[in-house]
């Protein structure tokens, strides 16, 4: 895992995604975050670039590659799952299918987004301090 590698956020709803853009600024990570409006974008990205990601932030319900599909396809990537990129679900409502779907795909984290900034700050703050503390294998290629 990359600690000092971009923040990838998968979200498709313009206003969920301001929020969470306020939240980072406020915030004030050093890492550099990138948006995407799906996972299918957000998947090219991450095998074009070469680059080694802090963590990802998705939503489930997006169109064309949503966020269970994206989450395979990383694991089934022997390139992005050997970089051990945090992978964490952030999403409207807690579905218990999505919810045990998310776990036996091996997701690191489910959140549901909550109704206040506040709220969303305090979550995102304690996300990215836990991953920031947290030890991985070392990336190899």
């Amino acid at each position: 895992m990359n600690k000092s590698g971009p923040i990838i956020v998968i979200e498709d709803d313009a206003d969920d995604r301001d929020f969470l853009m306020e939240v980072f600024k406020k915030l004030n990570f050093e890492n550099e975050i990138n948006y995407f409006e799906d996972g299918e974008s957000a998947l090219t990205h991450l095998i074009k670039e070469p680059i080694e990601p802090f963590l990802i932030l998705s939503d489930i319900n997006m169109p064309r590659l949503n966020g269970m599909e994206l989450k395979e396809k990383i694991q089934n990537n022997e390139d992005l799952r050997l970089k051990c990129i945090p992978y964490l679900f952030f999403t409207t409502s807690a579905n218990q299918q999505h919810v045990i779907d998310a776990y036996s795909k091996s997701v690191q984290g489910f959140f549901v987004k909550p109704n206040s900034i506040e709220k969303l700050t305090t979550i995102i703050k304690k996300i990215v301090e836990y991953w920031q503390e947290c030890e991985s294998p070392h990336y190899i290629k």
